[in-house]
């Protein structure tokens, strides 16, 4: 009776996430504390401070919806609900933003699996032993197909993370397409690595995609396994090497600022400390702006794909001093928080990504 009254919702109305939530309950909770579910601007609070000081707010155009708050068949209006993701059955290129070409078929999701990959489930019930026991195959909301290879390299991320320009044709984030290509190591398998308990109740399994989505806002330490933080003693002084793993720039948004802070201790205490920001600064007529309203790029020292950063300091190490350094980032400084008018502390808050000592 449960599937019968639920499939009947999902053919009136469409189904949305907290229909999904009967089935992917797991799932579902990480879901809700991820950025996908929070990207709408009542749940992103530097996403709505942008637009407040947007040219095509007075217009009444809010064009950034079509990824922070899409709607698939017309019917959702839930930030990036599980349908934004699933649906999507190819990527349409342009060099301003690319563009999500979305299934039109109700009941059909795609999604991943490399055991399936080969394959289109549609829900069906079988029998053996003469009809004296049945089961059923997939699910009963909706029909599930495989064999989508956006999925397997990560390129299905990239309708929404590839890149933007803005009116000015400068581009405000730019993620290079080679990190979705590989089906070894891309957007999918960084972002949404395999964790314990299971994707489903219809099928159990032991592991499933991470749906809180890794990131500046979520689980962040656990992407510090690709940054490698080093400290080189040499006859002048140290270096700090800072190595980004990743297959893009350290941080993509636009308002993100990494910060270096550096401590040499003498007999625990602190003789010598310093830090280094790396950052992208835009700017319009050579004066600081905000990245809507930009037509150049000041200052752009921020951390690339595969780059090794080698941050040299004229301190002679003795032998009882100690040198600390920390790498982590700022959601957005408190000085831009200051002229957006954001007033949370935990979007202003420094944020250790990896520590290491000499």
């Amino acid at each position: 009776m449960r599937y019968i009254l639920l499939f009947i919702t999902v053919i009136l109305f469409g189904a949305n996430s907290k229909l999904c939530k009967t089935c992917h309950p797991t799932i579902y909770s990480e879901y809700k504390e991820s950025m996908h579910f929070k990207s709408t601007l009542k749940r992103d609070a530097i996403h709505n401070a942008l637009w407040q000081k947007h040219p095509l707010k007075q217009k009444g155009e809010y064009k950034c919806a079509k990824c922070h708050n899409p709607k698939i068949e017309g019917k959702l209006d839930n930030g990036v609900d599980c349908l934004s993701c699933h649906k999507i059955k190819d990527i349409k290129e342009h060099t301003i933003a690319n563009t999500n070409i979305y299934e039109k078929k109700p009941r059909l999701f795609y999604s991943k699996d490399i055991t399936r990959r080969d394959k289109k489930i549609t829900y069906h019930k079988t029998s053996s032993f003469f009809g004296l026991f049945s089961s059923t195959v997939g699910s009963p909301y909706h029909d599930i197909d495989y064999r989508n290879k956006n999925y397997y390299t990560g390129r299905v991320c990239m309708g929404c993370h590839s890149h933007l320009k803005n009116s000015a044709s400068l581009a405000l984030c730019q993620i290079p397409n080679k990190g979705a290509q590989s089906e070894k190591q891309n957007c999918i398998t960084c972002h949404m690595p395999k964790v314990l308990g299971s994707a489903t109740t219809i099928k159990i399994t032991k592991t499933h995609a991470y749906h809180g989505f890794l990131g500046a806002f979520n689980k962040p330490q656990m992407l510090a396994k690709y940054i490698d933080l080093n400290i080189k003693k040499d006859a002048n002084g140290f270096s700090i090497l800072i190595k980004n793993n990743a297959p893009h720039p350290l941080f993509t948004q636009p308002l993100r600022v990494a910060k270096l802070k550096v401590i040499v201790l003498d007999k625990q205490k602190p003789i010598f400390t310093k830090e280094v920001k790396f950052f992208k600064l835009f700017g319009k007529d050579n004066k600081p702006t905000i990245p809507p309203l930009a037509n150049m790029v000041i200052k752009d020292n921020m951390i690339k794909e595969n780059e090794t950063k080698v941050v040299k300091f004229n301190h002679k190490l003795s032998d009882n001093q100690k040198v600390i350094a920390i790498l982590g980032y700022y959601k957005i400084t408190p000085k831009s928080a200051k002229k957006l008018d954001i007033k949370s502390k935990n979007l202003t808050s420094f944020v250790e990504l990896k520590r290491v000592e000499f």
